[in-house]
Order: structure tokens, then C-alpha cells, then sequence
């Protein structure tokens, strides 16, 4: 069957989802409605787009404007999540940045070695996935970071005024907010292969992709966000508490 009719027939489990909602009297009918539209459209919008990147002759620039884009909106939803108080836009932009570089560089030289650095099946997913993996994380980190700081001023201004330094004075709430970020990555490593089987493997299998070769590229997916989701929460946390701080170490409160 075509894959376009299929999506179509797959619609029909929204359409139950909505019809079970009403029955329950759950009030969601309109969320997943509006979630379902979104979701067609958005993917439909952003499969046009990789085709005409993907499509020859391609150009680098093209594939790094697209990664640049994700990026930017990548940092700008983690920092509407986390606090628009805080001007930490540039910051974050600089971390998933970073966190993208360094992560996707070493997949690309030392484990996928493609035949161009700009190849978009492998640069484009990389890349998406870092981010995706930095926008929860650093969600999670920057969000309970930042209520932990406010919350206890009084504990952090008196670690101050006994001589301690502003990184020492939160260093245990940003080593909590840290842990709060990566923790699911580590759960779900844990977890792999015995009680669930990832989407990203489980979409390889029903496209018929050889069963080894899809696992050994999870494993490889599943390494790559450990290491960028510790990436990015080291360095997004590292900024939110540098905007608490003024020059003369005193507390800022946001």
C-alpha cells in the first residue's frame, strides 16, 4: 500500500482517540485535534523541505541554513520554557551550538566517516537529534535550576556572606538540576532492548531495515544523546547562574 494512504487509514486512530475523549467526557477532543492538524502539517511542510535538500546537486550551504534554523528555534522554545525573565537567549543559542559541533563532528569523523562532511542523511538527523535531546534536557535542567535559585535565596546569600564563592553557593542545586536533565537518557539506556524498543528503531524495522544494522545505529543515537544532553545542561546551567550574579558576587533575584 502507498505510504501516503497509509498516513491517511493512520488518521483513524486519532479520530478513536477523539471518539474515546468524548465518551469519557475527558474534554481533550480539541487538543488532539488541533495536535493531530498541527503535526500533519508540520511534518508535511518539513518533508517538502528535506526533499529539496536532499536533492542533487546539494548544497552545504542550504544544509547548514536548515541546521541553523532548527537551532534557533530549538533555543528560543527552551528559553520560553525555562524563563523569559532571564536573558539567556544568547546563551543558550551558543551552548546547542556548541553541543551540536563537537557532538555531530565526532559522529560524522570518527563513526558514520561519510564521504562529504555536508552529506544530509547523516548531517541533518544528527543535528536534529542533538537539538531534540537538548531542548528536553536543558528544559528540565534550566527550568528546575532556575526555581531552585529563586527559591532559596536566603540559603544561597548566606553561603555568600559566610565566603563562599557564587559557583559554590549553587553548585549542589546545579548538580541536582543536571542530573533532573540527563536522568531519562540514563533511564532509557537502561531500559533499551528489555522493556521498550526505541521509535527510532522500531520506524527502521517497519521500513524493513536489516534488524542488526538498525540496532547497532540505535546504540550509536543512544550514545550520541547522553553525551549532548550532559553537554547542553552543563552549559545552559552555566549561564542562568552567571545572569544571578552581578560583578560584585551578590545575588540577583529574578
Amino acid at each position: 500500500m502507498n505510504l501516503a494512504i497509509q498516513a491517511v487509514w493512520a488518521i483513524g486512530l486519532i479520530l478513536a482517540a477523539v471518539a474515546i475523549s468524548s465518551w469519557q467526557r475527558l474534554g481533550l477532543e480539541g487538543s488532539l485535534i488541533l495536535a493531530a492538524a498541527r503535526s500533519i502539517i508540520q511534518l508535511s511542510v518539513v518533508g517538502y523541505v528535506l526533499a529539496v535538500v536532499f536533492a542533487p546537486p546539494q548544497s552545504p550551504f542550504l544544509i547548514v541554513f536548515v541546521l541553523a534554523v532548527l537551532l534557533m528555534i530549538s533555543a528560543i522554545v527552551t528559553r520560553n520554557r525555562i524563563s523569559q525573565r532571564l536573558p539567556i537567549l544568547p546563551w543558550i543559542i551558543g551552548s546547542f551550538l556548541i553541543t551540536t559541533i563537537v557532538t555531530v563532528a565526532y559522529v560524522q569523523v570518527i563513526v558514520v566517516q561519510p564521504q562529504t562532511w555536508y552529506e544530509p542523511r547523516f548531517l541533518i538527523p544528527l543535528g536534529a537529534i542533538v537539538l531534540s535531546q537538548a531542548i528536553n534536557a536543558a528544559t528540565i535542567s534550566g527550568e528546575r535550576f532556575f526555581t531552585a535559585l529563586n527559591s532559596n535565596a536566603l540559603e544561597i546569600e548566606t553561603h555568600l556572606s559566610l565566603g563562599a564563592t557564587p559557583k559554590q553557593a549553587i553548585g549542589q542545586y546545579r548538580k541536582e538540576a543536571i542530573r533532573a536533565g540527563v536522568l531519562p537518557v540514563i533511564n532509557a539506556m537502561s531500559i533499551v532492548g528489555l522493556a521498550t524498543l526505541p521509535e527510532l528503531l522500531s520506524g527502521q524495522l517497519l521500513g524493513g531495515a536489516d534488524p542488526i544494522q538498525a540496532t547497532a545505529i540505535q546504540i550509536v543515537i543512544l550514545f550520541t544523546a547522553a553525551f549532548s544532553t550532559l553537554l547542553a545542561t552543563l552549559l545552559v546551567t552555566d549561564g542562568i547562574w552567571r545572569n544571578f550574579f552581578n560583578h560584585q558576587a551578590q545575588l540577583i533575584r529574578w
